[in-house]
């Protein structure tokens, strides 16, 4: 079961993007379209994925008039092939135009990233490894994508900077430099916000020690060769989870999870995702 988005996080990303667009201000569609006209646009997947967005795109339609009515005809999470129907929206003709652009940008790009996560995910099955998103997003439509990582099977990881704690190389440098242990350091962080979680990043097998006196929950493993990796699981031992990352392929993934990792973030997932072809049909 997906956790959804928040409708509120919706109709705000949705006004912003319609606004930005200046859809209320159409000039051409309201000039010489009758605002009596009534029609149904279909939503025709040019090539298969996996859907995510519905909801974001019938919200468009339905922000810019309230009498446009939207039926999905596949659910987010479900995969597609070329030629289906992902949804209907039946109402004034005028506003099927005015928010078509910014229904389908959403669409386009939110399936976009389930499809790439969902080939990920499919190269790891069996392996019990976790594919991860980061915070490498769209700036204003982090939530949007992280819900199209969940649609393909992925895991979100840290959505923001509070959510979590993680110990990257510049706050290991900081915290060097002021003559304080990483343990020192973790201490801090829960005295600040008991209970959080905290990840600490190393690049080097000589750091594994430090970063596990401090007792993380995890440790990330940053562009690591597969044997380091491999031996920083046998060196671990369970006593906190494994994160690799860094330059990350769908190529490279299934060697990767086969070091017995516990997860694998990949920052393309939502930086790189390529927009589906996706259409949007209008009959009158």
């Amino acid at each position: 079961m997906l956790d959804p988005l928040d409708p509120a996080v919706i109709e705000a990303v949705v006004r912003a993007a319609l606004n930005e667009d200046r859809a209320f201000d159409d000039v051409t569609t309201l000039a010489t379209v009758d605002p009596g006209l009534e029609g149904r646009a279909t939503f025709l997947a040019k090539e298969g994925g996996v859907a995510a967005g519905l909801d974001v795109a019938a919200a468009c339609f339905h922000l810019l008039d309230g009498r446009c009515r939207s039926t999905p005809h596949v659910q987010d999470g479900d995969r597609f092939t070329r030629g289906d129907h992902l949804a209907t929206v039946e109402g004034p003709v005028r506003a099927l135009l005015q928010a078509e652009r910014v229904a389908l940008n959403f669409l386009q790009r939110m399936c976009g990233t389930a499809t790439l996560t969902r080939a990920f995910v499919d190269a790891v099955a069996g392996t019990g490894v976790r594919v991860l998103d980061t915070r490498k997003t769209t700036p204003g439509l982090r939530d949007l994508e992280k819900y199209a990582v969940r649609c393909g099977g992925g895991t979100n990881h840290r959505r923001d900077l509070a959510a979590m704690a993680m110990i990257k190389d510049n706050h290991r440098e900081a915290i060097r430099r002021e003559g304080r242990t990483l343990a020192e350091a973790a201490a801090a962080i829960r005295a600040l916000r008991p209970g959080i979680a905290i990840e600490i990043e190393i690049d080097r097998l000589e750091q594994l020690e430090e970063a596990l006196a401090a007792q993380p929950e995890w440790i990330l493993l940053d562009n690591m060769t597969r044997e380091e990796m491999a031996e920083a699981v046998r060196r671990v031992a369970g006593r906190a989870r494994l994160e690799a990352s860094g330059g990350v392929r769908l190529d490279t993934v299934r060697s990767i999870a086969e070091t017995g990792v516990d997860a694998i973030s990949v920052g393309a997932l939502t930086h790189s995702a390529r927009a589906l072809d996706i259409s949007l049909e209008l009959e009158f």
